[in-house]
């Protein structure tokens, strides 16, 4: 290819850089939006270095809407957060026909009339925006954050190609826009094949991996994410009377409405519609988890208002989880941290739900047996909340002679210790604490994972690697690692080694409760953890008190009261915590904002089952602002037990106890 050489006139004029400006939007728009390219990708990029040059000559012609600003050269330090000056609110789902048939009959009893048509649109699994132009430039985006607050992120928002820094047409001097940040499949796997060679864990889903791409403070690296949008609903600055005609108008500013949309009148017509979409679902280019089925008329809107934190003209019908059939080829055991030995399948590879599944976990032996299954048996798995794979069902139709039971094994697999199973317990232990190199590796993993001290860029595999290169025996050596040892590990070059040392340095001030977990003490989950921590506010305290006392704590029993005290009376667990005290490790409670008089105030709650719009630990977050407590065991003192999908035996020992249930629109009411 030729050298790119600009041709850039020596006397030119500001309106001439201005036209070449909205000239390079045209085509970004073209190729982004229409997918209709007007010109080469060299074309442009001759176009674009011709508009550097002309920048490069009169710097005070750059302004904030030049396709030159897509990406901040600045970091920023942190996201500081705005009000949303119309409220970000939620919809409420549905799963079934009735569902929706009791919402179309809902909303006309409240109009007191009939809805004369529906706007029906497929529903993005992404992250909420809200994005702000005026005089026709981008000047603001904010994420969803609570409804009524965000952060804002324009600087990272700004970098999606697909987004106008400037709109086209006719448009209004204030406009605002709602929409869904997302990342596209093939980038997802990109990303995550990347992190995986890395040694770091890869991101759950496409939407988890937008939502932490939007907070990375480099809107630089936030570009090399290749983040997408598409845009819904306009919140000022358009008022059309018709949802439908709005999304016409919003494609019309070069603003990105990506997926069909139709207006319907009948329950026929939306179901039909629905079921369409869902039938493609598979082989879209970006995860959609259903359909948003909208009142069209924007005055019955408005007459029908909210409710809480929903709006009660619009209802989202959410698919059922998708699942595949595959082939079980073997079943072997995963060794714990704690000993505790779990069967996964390993499965002929299938691809669900955007990412290719070759192993599922099957929980315990007693799973196998109520369920039946067995090596070489065809299955179904599907992702439990569209994460994590598991085995559905078993195909009895197609079982053949080869397939055949499978036992817990004797001794464990990794040590050959015989393994034991407690009275009172369904797990089955390898005993050898001390001297199982599975357990060893599992709790060097878990110290450094998200539940633990959360190190950045030190994944299963990299810790994997430095245990087996003999780096890394105990939780104090992660702290003594050194740049000669990192170069060892393979693809570790100059980057990679500076980010995990860095990492490493800004893990040691870790809140209290989070240092607890990554101790891995038996019995002391986060929940547990987090009373410890805020009840008695240091680790010297922790380290001396007795049984009886940790008992007189809300939600501390006999077992765990006794774990604590023997895990602090240890000499090698208190010699392992003095080296990471003397190598910088500082532990700290967190201040938490509590919002005094609170319905929550006192109120204990147990959380089962997968919540629609909070994840566990954000709603257990929630609860605690509010001066509640959550605990892991329904009881007689339990005063809620919040339930959401695929809620297990705590939902059952609840009803059995007489202990309220709350559904996750009542638990937001409360709110």
């Amino acid at each position: 290819m030729e050298h790119m050489a600009s041709v850039v006139p020596l006397m030119y004029k500001k309106s001439d850089y201005l036209k070449l400006c909205d000239e390079i939007w045209e085509h970004n728009w073209r190729y982004y939006v229409a997918n209709d390219p007007g010109i080469s990708d060299y074309e442009f990029d001759f176009l674009l270095k011709n508009l550097q040059d002309i920048e490069r000559q009169h710097p005070e012609w750059v302004f904030p809407g030049s396709p030159t600003q897509r990406v901040g050269e600045q970091a920023s330090g942190a996201f500081v957060t705005q009000r949303h000056a119309v409220p970000m609110l939620s919809l409420a789902n549905s799963y079934s026909q009735e569902e929706i048939i009791q919402f179309m009959a809902r909303v006309e009893k409240q109009l007191g009339r009939k809805v004369v048509c529906y706007e029906i649109e497929p529903k993005f699994d992404g992250i909420a925006i809200s994005i702000r132009y005026e005089q026709g430039y981008l000047v603001r985006a904010v994420t969803r954050g609570d409804g009524e607050e965000g952060e804002v992120v324009t600087a990272n928002v700004r970098t999606i190609a697909s987004l106008p820094l400037k709109l086209r047409g006719d448009f209004p001097d204030v406009f605002e826009v709602r929409g869904e940040v997302f990342m596209p499949k093939a980038v997802f796997h990109e990303l995550n094949q990347l992190y995986q060679e890395e040694g770091r864990a890869p991101f759950a889903n496409p939407r988890n991996a937008a939502g932490g791409s939007l907070k990375l403070l480099d809107p630089k690296q936030v570009a090399r994410r290749k983040l997408a949008v598409t845009c819904y609903h306009a919140v000022e600055g358009l008022q059309l009377g018709s949802q439908y005609k709005m999304l016409q108008k919003i494609k019309e500013f070069g603003l990105p409405v990506i997926g069909d949309a139709a207006q319907c009148k009948t329950f026929d017509e939306l179901w039909d519609f629905a079921q369409k979409i869902g039938q493609q679902r598979d082989q879209l280019p970006y995860e959609i988890d259903g359909v948003v089925i909208k009142v069209d008329d924007q005055h019955q809107q408005q007459e029908l208002g909210v409710t809480g934190k929903n709006v009660r003209w619009a209802i989202a019908y959410k698919y059922a989880p998708m699942q595949v059939e595959t082939i079980i080829s073997e079943i072997t055991v995963q060794v714990g941290r704690t000993g505790v030995l779990t069967p996964v399948a390993e499965l002929k590879p299938v691809f669900l739900a955007g990412s290719t599944i070759a192993r599922a976990t099957l929980h315990n032996e007693e799973e196998l047996m109520r369920k039946d299954i067995r090596v070489h048996d065809h299955v179904l798995i599907e992702k439990g909340g569209d994460v994590i794979p598991k085995v559905v069902k078993v195909l009895l139709d197609k079982r053949t002679p080869a397939s055949h039971p499978w036992h817990m094994p004797t001794h464990c697999p990794v040590c050959d210790t015989p393994v034991q199973r407690l009275p009172d317990e369904v797990a089955v232990r390898c005993p050898n604490h001390t001297g199982c190199p599975a357990q060893s590796l599992r709790r060097l993993i878990h110290f450094a994972s998200k539940g633990g001290m959360d190190i950045e860029h030190l994944g299963e595999k990299v810790v994997t690697q430095l245990v087996e290169k003999g780096f890394i025996r105990t939780f104090s050596d992660f702290f003594r690692l050194n740049e000669e040892q990192l170069e060892q590990l393979k693809h570790f070059k100059e980057k990679s080694i500076h980010n995990l040392l860095h990492a490493i340095h800004e893990s040691k001030h870790v809140p209290l409760d989070r240092f607890m977990m990554a101790l891995g003490i038996p019995h002391i989950g986060a929940e547990t953890a987090y009373v410890l921590a805020q009840s008695i506010g240091s680790l010297d305290k922790l380290r001396i008190m007795t049984e009886e006392q940790f008992m007189e704590l809300s939600g501390i029993g006999p077992k765990m009261a006794e774990s604590l005290v023997t895990f602090f009376a240890t000499p090698e667990h208190l010699a392992e915590i003095n080296q990471m005290l003397d190598l910088g490790v500082k532990p700290y409670v967190e201040e938490k904002q509590m919002i005094a008089h609170h319905a929550f105030e006192g109120k204990i709650f147990v959380l089962t089952g997968t919540l629609e719009h909070y994840g566990r630990d954000q709603a257990s977050s929630l609860i605690k602002e509010r001066g509640g407590k959550v605990s892991g065991s329904v009881s007689k003192q339990t005063d809620y037990v919040l339930v959401g999908k695929d809620a297990g035996s705590k939902h059952d020992k609840a009803l059995q106890l007489g202990v309220r249930v709350l559904s996750e629109k009542e638990f937001v009411d409360m709110l």
